[in-house]
């Protein structure tokens, strides 16, 4: 129950499509009162026609910016295609932005509504709309607080979709109007390197990337899909990926109760596929290790002999001598039949994306008969731009382009995307856009990589943060920072050196690490690394880099700018006496 790519002209078309062909099967789950309980494809086909209707009594027109603030759940969904249906374009926030965060998004895009979902979340949101000059409506599923909302119209999700009911065919009518150049969502970059831009996707952006992401998974049989949900789908990764792509191959989609419950979802839901960024298996790796140490004896013997036959195995092209072959058919059954229980039993991939993999982390969950593949984008490109495929994984590599897109490699060692999945550029700014997309088509990513015999790409590094040295060296701090973070001892790390005679490290020790422990861990790092490389000094950061903070993107990503103005101080007086 596939859709046709290449006739498809819009995502609300797509989905109305699925959605009156699949009726009462369920789609989206959500766990309630310690039960999971579904939206049926009908179900939520019914309460996005009616939310569009109420949103155009609201005076909704075409190309009007819906700003949507909610964790992920059913009814980010079923909001996020309403305000398509209704001819809008979506403005996804995430909910760890600040009433300021806020702000900027709705001034910028100019939001004429804004749909948020808890109470808390609404705070935020209501003094956001408070301070704007021209405030949005807010739809508030949740009873919001008042006291901030004196100039901003506040209503409830439930009257707005009463109030739009039974008009179906003409909501049906607007969908069908859609055409597949015209804009679908303006996602704002999580800023690592400055105020966040609004990327513009298209309808035609979001489908072509789903047809090369349906070529590339083919290959190992799609058929009643599971996608777990974790990742915010205010993120363009899994705004495409966990939501647009499941709608294209009929697939369900459970939503997870967040990271501390993420195991337990696993076991609960088994998932076929889920998508989440190398922190989050970097941190099941590391628990996967510790719970393994701790209870030593045999289990930990038989545990690091599975590992190592099964890294020989991938780096003798998926072949074993006959001795070893027994002994890890016998290691299948006593050691990874239980660590794929513990992500369900069902799971086909590991899709990662967001920042680079390192090689270790994916060699460890491949040992262990757990399938990552690694990919690559950016939110300028859809944002899936290339994957491994599941029967020719190269770990250390982000896979060839998706169908549809072409890649090429600047002189300067820049990586160029062209292809339908390019954005139409940043909103409202021209200037911006034209240094990101040249005439040709070519989209500039920053990002610096290579092609390989295979036509698979290697990251190597991001063009902006690319470490010049006082020598004219030049040094990707993302790949040293991931040597740092496999070790025990750290948690987190930043490399700092630009225009400098060497590198040094700020540093966020693990629970129970000290001063020597890091300095321990940081010189077996240094054995490893060529001499330009090597980490001549560090600091302990007082508290880890966070989100809440500032110093981390919502999809974990270090913000480099953030961190040194933080820490100057500390940094620079690294290189004193």
């Amino acid at each position: 129950m596939f859709v046709d790519y290449s006739t498809c002209q819009s995502v609300p078309a797509m989905f109305l499509e699925q959605a009156d062909r699949l009726g009462e099967r369920p789609f989206l789950w959500a766990r309630r009162d310690g039960v999971w309980r579904p939206w049926s494809w009908a179900a939520t086909r019914d309460a996005a026609l009616a939310l569009a209707a109420g949103l155009k009594n609201l005076g909704l027109q075409s190309g009007d910016r819906v700003m949507l603030v909610a964790e992920n759940r059913p009814e980010w969904a079923i909001a996020d295609l309403a305000a398509m249906i209704a001819g809008g374009v979506t403005v996804p926030a995430y909910t760890t932005n600040t009433a300021a965060d806020h702000l900027h998004v709705m001034t910028d895009s100019g939001a004429r509504v804004a749909i948020v979902s808890t109470r808390a979340l609404a705070e935020r949101v209501l003094a956001a709309a408070a301070q704007a000059a021209v405030p949005p409506a807010v739809i508030c599923l949740e009873p919001a607080v008042m006291a901030q909302a004196c100039r901003v119209t506040v209503l409830d999700w439930a009257a707005v979709t009463e109030a739009g009911r039974g008009r179906d065919l003409e909501m049906r009518a607007s969908a069908a109007a859609i055409a597949r150049t015209d804009t679908a969502c303006i996602i704002y970059t999580s800023g690592t390197g400055g105020a966040p831009k609004g990327v513009m996707l298209s309808h035609g952006a979001l489908i072509a990337d789903c047809l090369g992401a349906h070529r590339l998974l083919a290959g190992f049989g799609l058929g009643d899909e599971v996608f777990l949900s974790f990742l915010p789908l205010s993120h363009s990764y899994e705004h495409t990926v966990g939501l647009i792509f499941p709608i294209a191959i009929a697939a369900q989609i459970r939503y997870a109760e967040g990271l501390e419950h993420l195991a337990a979802n696993m076991a609960e839901t088994h998932p076929t596929i889920m998508t989440a960024v190398p922190r989050l298996y970097e941190t099941m790796r590391g628990r996967i290790l510790h719970a393994i140490e701790r209870q030593g004896g045999l289990k930990a013997r038989l545990f690091r002999w599975a590992v190592a036959l099964g890294a020989k195995r991938y780096r003798q092209g998926g072949r074993l001598g006959p001795l070893d072959s027994l002994a890890d058919l016998a290691l299948d059954r006593l050691v990874r039949s239980k660590v794929r229980a513990r992500f369900g039993g069902r799971l086909k991939a590991l899709v990662s994306g967001g920042a680079p993999l390192s090689f270790e982390v994916g060699l460890f969950f491949t040992a262990l008969g757990v399938r990552i593949l690694q990919g690559y984008g950016q939110t300028e490109a859809g944002p899936a731009v290339s994957c491994n495929p599941p029967d020719r994984v190269k770990i250390d590599t982000v896979g060839p382009p998706l169908e549809g897109i072409e890649v090429r490699i600047a002189g300067d060692g820049e990586i160029l995307v062209r292809g339908e999945v390019v954005m139409q550029g940043y909103w409202r700014d021209e200037d911006a856009t034209r240094r990101a997309v040249r005439p040709d088509g070519w989209l500039h990513t920053g990002d610096i990589g290579e092609i390989d015999g295979d036509g698979y790409i290697r990251i190597t590094d991001r063009k902006k943060d690319i470490i010049v040295n006082s020598g004219g060296d030049n040094i990707a701090p993302q790949r040293i920072e991931g040597f740092l973070t496999l070790q025990p001892e750290i948690a987190q790390a930043m490399v700092h050196g630009d225009k400098r005679p060497h590198l040094v490290a700020l540093i966020v020790p693990a629970e129970g690490s000290g001063a020597a422990e890091v300095a321990a861990a940081v010189e077996r790092v240094n054995r490893t690394l060529s001499p330009i490389e090597k980490i001549r000094r560090f600091a302990l950061a007082p508290a880890p880099f966070g989100v809440d903070n500032g110093m981390l993107t919502p999809t974990l990503k270090i913000r480099r700018h953030v961190i040194r103005q933080k820490y100057g101080e500390v940094i620079e007086g690294l290189y004193g006496a």
